[in-house]
C-alpha cells in the first residue's frame, strides 16, 4: 500500500507593498505600525528632554558623579529586577491594557518629579519617583516588544527594528535640542518635566486607536516556573546565549559614559552640565546614534548583520578610545557623533539578530532578558563608574570600556558559529551569511 504524498505547504502570502523587504520604507508601509511609531516617537521626545535634563540637574546641584549614577540606577535598575516578571505578566493579561496602564502611571509620576524639582526637595523624593517610573517602564517593555514586531510581516522585521532604534535616537537628539530651546526661552527644569508628562498622551492615544496583536507564549509551563522559560530558550539556542552575554558585558563595561555623560563633559572637556553647550554635545552624540540605527535598515541593509556587529564593535572601541582622551570642548562634538553612530549601529544589528532568532511566541519570555542585559545592566555600570570616576578619573574608565569593545569584536563574531546555533529559516530565522 503506497504512502499518500504529503501536501505541499501553502505559499506565503505576498507582501502588502512593492518595496525591498526588510527595509525601513517597507516597515512604514504598514498603517498600524505607522500610527504606533509616530505616537511613540512624539512621546519619546519628551522622555529624552527629561533624560538629558535630570542627570544634569543632579550634577549641577551636587557636583557628584556618584549621585548621577544613582539617578540612572533608579531609572533603569527596575529593568534588571522586573523584566522577567513583566514578561510573565504580559502573557497573563491583555498586553495592550498593560501598556496603557503603565503609560498613564508614568505620566502621573512625571508630574510628581516636576513638583519635587520645583520645590528643590530632597533628592530622596526625586529618586523614589524615578524608581516608580522605572518600574512602570520595566513592566511595559516586555509587552511592547512582544507586540510591536507583530505589526509587520516577519520579512520586514529588520526594517521595523532599525526604525525603532532610529526613532529612539532621533528623539535622543530632538529631546535635548527641545530642552535647550525651552530653557533659552526661560522655562525651568520643572516645566520641562511637565511637558514630558503631556507627551505621554501621544503614545496613549496611539494605543487606543490601534488594536495590537496579542500572541501568548507557546509553552505549557505555568506559575513561577514560567519565569525561567526565557532563560531555558536562551540557554538552548547558542546565538541567543552569545548575544545576551555579549550585550550584558558591553553595557556593564563599555557603556558607563552614557549615564554619566554630564560628568564626562565637566571633568574631561570643561563643559558645565547645566549649559546649553552640554545639551548640544549630547544631541551631537544622539544624532550619530540616530544615523547608526537607521543605517542598518537603509544604506547598510545589504550587509549581513553578523558582519555589522564585528565592525561595529571595532569602530565603537576606536571612537571611545579617542573620546576618552580629548581635553577641549570642540573635538568631542565630531568624535561624539562617530561614537554614537557605531554604538547604535552595533546595538541595532544585535537586536535584529536576536529578534530574528526567536519565534513569535518566544518574545514575551526572551525579550525581558534583553532588557535586563541592555538597560538593566547600565545602572550597575553607572554606580560602579560613578565611584571610579572619582577615584581614578573618567579617562581610565572609558579606556577600559574601549578595550572591552575590541574584545567583543572577536568573541561575538557569529560568523564562526555553526548553523545549529541559529533558529532555522523554516522557523522564521534569518538567512545565513553567504561567503565566497
Amino acid at each position: 500500500m503506497s504512502t499518500p504524498a504529503a501536501f505541499p505547504s501553502p505559499p506565503a502570502a505576498p507582501l502588502p507593498h512593492g518595496l525591498k523587504p526588510g527595509t525601513a520604507r517597507a516597515a512604514l508601509a504598514y498603517p498600524k505600525f505607522r500610527v504606533i511609531f509616530i505616537g511613540l516617537a512624539l512621546s519619546q521626545i519628551g522622555t529624552w528632554m527629561q533624560n538629558v535634563t535630570l542627570p544634569a540637574y543632579v550634577q549641577d546641584r551636587t557636583s557628584s558623579p556618584a549621585l548621577v549614577g544613582v539617578t540612572i540606577a533608579v531609572q533603569l535598575g527596575p529593568l534588571l529586577l522586573l523584566s522577567i516578571p513583566g514578561g510573565a505578566l504580559a502573557d497573563k493579561v491583555s498586553k495592550q491594557k498593560l501598556m496603557l496602564w503603565m503609560q498613564t502611571i508614568s505620566a502621573v509620576l512625571t508630574l510628581g518629579t516636576a513638583y519635587f524639582v520645583a520645590q528643590d526637595s530632597s533628592l530622596v523624593w526625586i529618586f523614589l519617583v524615578q524608581l516608580g517610573i522605572g518600574s512602570a517602564n520595566a513592566l511595559n517593555a516586555p509587552a511592547f516588544q512582544a507586540t510591536m514586531p507583530l505589526l509587520v510581516r516577519r520579512e520586514d522585521l529588520p526594517g521595523a527594528i532599525s526604525l525603532n532604534s532610529a526613532m529612539l535616537n532621533g528623539t535622543r537628539v530632538m529631546g535635548p535640542v527641545a530642552a535647550a530651546i525651552l530653557a533659552a526661552f526661560g522655562l525651568s527644569v520643572a516645566w520641562i518635566f511637565v511637558i514630558n508628562a503631556i507627551t505621554y498622551l501621544f503614545f496613549i492615544a496611539a494605543l487606543v486607536l490601534v488594536k495590537m496583536p496579542d500572541v501568548k507564549a507557546d509553552t505549557l509551563v505555568r506559575g513561577w516556573r514560567q519565569l525561567g522559560v526565557g532563560i531555558t530558550i536562551a540557554r538552548n539556542r547558542l546565538v541567543l546565549n552569545r548575544l545576551l552575554i555579549g550585550m550584558f558585558s558591553f553595557s556593564l563595561i563599555s557603556l558607563i559614559y552614557v549615564g554619566l555623560f554630564p560628568s564626562v563633559a565637566e571633568l574631561n572637556f570643561g563643559i558645565p552640565a547645566k549649559s546649553s553647550t552640554y545639551r548640544w554635545l549630547y544631541a551631537a552624540w544622539g544624532f550619530g546614534a540616530f544615523f547608526g540605527a537607521i543605517s542598518v535598515g537603509t544604506f547598510l541593509s545589504s550587509f549581513h548583520r553578523r558582519v555589522l556587529i564585528v565592525y561595529g564593535f571595532i569602530g565603537y572601541g576606536t571612537a571611545l578610545l579617542i573620546f576618552s582622551q580629548l581635553r577641549d570642548p570642540i573635538a568631542p562634538f565630531p568624535v561624539g557623533f562617530v561614537l554614537g553612530f557605531f554604538y547604535f549601529m552595533t546595538a541595532t544589528a544585535i537586536t535584529t539578530s536576536l529578534q530574528l532568532n526567536m519565534k513569535d511566541g518566544e518574545r514575551a519570555s526572551v525579550m525581558p532578558l534583553w532588557f535586563m542585559v541592555f538597560g538593566g545592566t547600565v545602572p550597575i555600570g553607572n554606580l560602579i563608574g560613578g565611584v571610579l570616576f572619582e577615584v581614578i578619573g573618567p579617562r581610565w574608565v572609558l579606556g577600559i570600556g574601549a578595550a572591552w569593545a575590541f574584545f567583543l569584536a572577536w568573541w561575538l563574531d557569529l560568523r564562526r558559529q555553526p548553523p545549529s546555533a541559529f533558529l532555522s529559516e523554516a522557523d522564521g530565522g534569518e538567512a545565513p551569511l553567504v561567503t565566497n
